[in-house]
């Protein structure tokens, strides 16, 4: 990193005094920033309304700016992405990855917690169905970049596809250089909001203005489609599930009453606060996936996962470089790596605010590390244990688990692996209640997120935090009456949303190495 661009970056900023309508501590009088609240909500409403009234010609609208977004801007997103994990684990191994963020010498939470909050946050949307359906999805049709085999196991080639989707690069720009930026600029006396992520370019006046609450609403509406999404699925998928274990009609209002449970729960964890509501969920979920992976790996074939795992390991590192940038067939990509490179960059700039706020006190390298590093090597053991199972299961039985994927979608997955499994009805109410928890701590953490986007001081409440979270759950029911063409609707309109993210988080690339200098020769380490 020249001097020059140090400069740039940091020049007119080290005096400047703290903005005079937000603190950086949260400390004070909670003030609600209504025109970004007002917006937002109204955005949402928006959508749904015109969901309800033209469903078929709102859907379209979706989808050609979902295609196009994909076609324009897909490539970006893949560099982007890349650099910004490239540009993380250099900062690993350099001396300033000792300094700590926040200015507070010892951490909130303990190791365990802190890196379970990161983790079942981000793994909500996949935990379980992705994890189980993807790489079945590519196991039984080859993907192009592979297409003309070049003795590339056909296990290896479907796990390696599945590790660039929800890998390294997924983990790094939800939690690495947006959440040191953030906690900088907080340092500085900016807020813990989106536009704080344009302080390196526009110093305090990213406090105010109409780009600053334009970039927050974008930024709240991006991650709410991303939440609602997962939300109404689930809804649809825990019916799915009761059905094919208990006959329940798989109807509306089972499906309503699964989100009304789900944002019931996210509602309670809300009032208990981060401390404890977010916490202890993700602990729990923490708990329940590895006993439901350890009964996986035991009923079904341990040595089977354990050898794909590092050979879809070994693939995904090997090809890492020209996987991630494949672009030899755009309509492919746009329905699998980039859309989810967009899903997960429009969850960015509100994932750098719950992180920072969990990481005080944490060395710039235990964040890294811990975000960018450890999440992504669990989560592809994760997909291995679930999709490798599967395959291996398909490969005893033809058809076991691929026909009821094409025949039910995403749930159908997990309940056939689970139905072909000793102690099916143990394994398959397990996999139900971890992805509610997990889609729960994810609906909570989040309606923190939004919340603090409209606060223009003062932590948000703990009624505006479940306003949000009900707010979420009422979207998803209201979207799932049109079927799953409203879920998926706003679920593509997440990578539309997603155009505006991608700029906002490239000041990250520059100025997160710039900010971990300066506060290495603060901290004196």
């Amino acid at each position: 990193m020249s001097q020059t661009s140090t400069t740039t970056v940091t020049a007119d900023q080290a005096a400047e005094p703290p903005p005079a309508t937000d603190d950086p501590g949260h400390i004070g009088p909670r003030r609600l920033d209504r025109p970004v609240a007002g917006a937002s909500v109204g955005i949402l409403a928006s959508f749904v309304a015109l969901a309800l009234i033209v469903p078929d010609r709102m859907s379209g609208w979706v989808g050609a700016g979902f295609a196009a977004c994909a076609e324009i801007f897909g490539m970006y997103w893949q560099i982007l992405l890349l650099a910004t994990f490239l540009i993380a684990l250099v900062l690993v191994f350099t001396p300033w990855a000792k300094a700590r963020l926040g200015n507070q010498a010892r951490p909130d939470f303990n190791r365990f917690s802190w890196i379970a909050m990161i983790m079942m946050t981000l793994l909500a949307a996949g935990g379980v169905f992705w994890a189980a359906a993807e790489p079945m999805y590519h196991y039984t049709s080859r993907p192009p970049y592979f297409s003309d085999g070049g003795g590339v196991d056909a296990v290896a080639a479907a796990l390696a596809t599945s590790f660039i989707d929800w890998g390294f690069l997924a983990w790094a720009i939800l939690g690495s250089l947006g959440a040191i930026v953030m906690m900088r600029a907080a340092e500085k006396g900016m807020p813990l909001r989106p536009r704080s992520l344009l302080y390196p370019i526009m110093g305090r006046r990213a406090a105010t203005g109409p780009i600053a609450a334009i970039v927050d609403v974008v930024c709240v509406i991006s991650v709410a489609a991303g939440t609602i999404g997962p939300v109404g699925f689930l809804g649809l998928q825990v019916s799915y599930g009761l059905n094919s274990l208990f006959g329940i009609p798989d109807v509306y209002p089972v499906q309503l009453l699964v989100i009304a449970t789900l944002t019931a729960v996210a509602g309670v964890s809300v009032f208990s606060g981060v401390n404890r509501g977010i916490r202890f969920l993700s602990s729990a979920n923490v708990w329940l996936a590895l006993g439901l992976m350890a009964a996986v790996l035991v009923l079904g074939s341990a040595w089977f996962v354990v050898k794909s795992f590092f050979d879809g390991f070994a693939l995904y590192v090997t090809d890492f470089f020209s996987m991630t940038l494949y672009r030899g067939d755009t309509e492919w990509l746009s329905g699998w790596t980039v859309f989810f490179f967009g899903w997960f960059l429009g969850y960015a700039p509100l994932m750098a605010i719950f992180v920072a706020r969990i990481s005080k006190g944490r060395t710039v390298r235990d964040l890294l590390i811990s975000t960018t590093v450890l999440p992504p090597v669990a989560t592809t053991f994760w997909f291995t244990v679930l999709g490798g199972t599967g395959i291996f299961l398909e490969q005893k039985s033809d058809g076991a688990i691929s026909e009821p994927l094409m025949e039910g979608g995403l749930p159908a997955a997990v309940m056939a692996i689970s139905g072909h499994l000793p102690l099916s009805l143990v394994i398959s109410l397990g996999f139900l209640v971890l992805t509610m928890t997990f889609v729960a701590t994810t609906t909570d953490s989040m309606s923190f997120a939004m919340s603090q986007s409209c606060m223009t001081s003062g932590e948000p409440s703990p009624r505006l935090r479940a306003t949000w979270a009900l707010l979420i759950g009422i979207t998803a029911a209201v979207l799932i009456s049109l079927g799953d063409g409203g879920v998926e609707a706003l679920q593509s309109a997440i990578v539309i949303t997603a155009v505006p993210v991608g700029f906002v988080m490239l000041p990250a690339l520059v100025a997160a190495p710039v900010y971990v200098r300066q506060m290495a020769r603060e901290q004196q380490v």
